[in-house]
């Protein structure tokens, strides 16, 4: 029994954790990249704007030093994870502009604490300027005075702050952390962008077509009007993902692959070199 206890793993105590060795700020930043990267994917998904189109920017405006900082750390992630050019967190006291935010209180917290004074608190938060908005966000204990002369103390459970969209942005909140996504795609994106999803489909033809991943390959693309810029603008970068010898736009393509891009149709054709 002894040498099975000291064979089998099954039979061994699980080991120790060493909390000397966790990262604690690695594990900070991962949990804040992967909340924002959550929020941006939603949006994407709100807008219709596959993963594969790149966009341009999001903006995370924040409310501490700390937070600014650790978005900055794990900025190339989130920018790389969700296919933006670029990610950019706004420092504490620097607002996006065009940002409209408002603030709700939380009835269920306030009420057990101000009871009868909650239709007179109701009514100040509807009277809140972005100015006010701003300092209660950035304070752990905001104090503020009814016109009765009673003195409310709000923390961070008392209320939610909302941001609206802006024209081109989406906005989206959650907890503290607020999200801007221009989803707006300009011409040289949108050719990105097929060119990205011509990437993807060559890659599963060769999966498909049983190519070994060195194989290198020779393509033929059906001229379209919608996408004859994309291949000519990223011709070596589709050439270099896809390890295609050519890449070649053609009048006609015969026996071709029929690839539905929604609005259209692509014929192109793929052969081992």
């Amino acid at each position: 029994m002894n040498s099975d206890r000291e064979i089998s793993v099954h039979l061994s105590d699980f080991p120790k954790c060493n909390e000397s060795l966790i990262d604690k700020h690695l594990e900070e930043c991962m949990l804040l990249a992967q909340q924002i990267s959550s929020m941006i994917l939603a949006l994407r998904r709100k807008a219709g704007k596959k993963v594969r189109q790149p966009l341009l920017k999001a903006v995370v405006p924040t409310h501490d030093a700390k937070t600014f900082e650790q978005i900055h750390y794990v900025s190339e992630l989130i920018r790389s994870e969700v296919n933006i050019k670029e990610l950019e967190a706004l420092p504490p006291n620097v607002d996006l502009k065009n940002l409209v935010k408002k603030i709700k209180p939380n009835f269920k917290t306030l009420g057990k604490k101000y009871g009868k004074l909650m239709k007179d608190i109701a009514k100040a938060f509807e009277s809140f300027d972005s100015k006010q908005i701003a300092d209660i966000e950035k304070s752990e204990d905001y104090v503020f005075t009814l016109h009765s002369g009673d003195r409310i103390s709000l923390d961070k459970t008392d209320y939610e702050v909302i941001t609206e969209d802006m024209p081109g942005w989406l906005v989206a909140n959650e907890g503290n952390i607020t999200v801007a996504l221009d989803i707006e795609v300009t011409p040289e994106l949108e050719r990105e962008g097929i060119a990205r999803e011509l990437v993807n489909r060559i890659q599963n033809i060769r999966k498909s077509s049983g190519y070994e991943i060195t194989d290198r390959i020779t393509v033929q693309i059906e001229s379209r009007v919608e996408i004859n810029a994309a291949v000519e603008d990223f011709a070596e970068y589709i050439a270099n993902q896809v390890l295609a010898n050519t890449l070649l736009l053609e009048q006609t393509v015969d026996e071709a692959e029929e690839l539905d891009f929604e609005d259209y149709i692509v014929k192109l054709k793929v052969r081992k070199a």
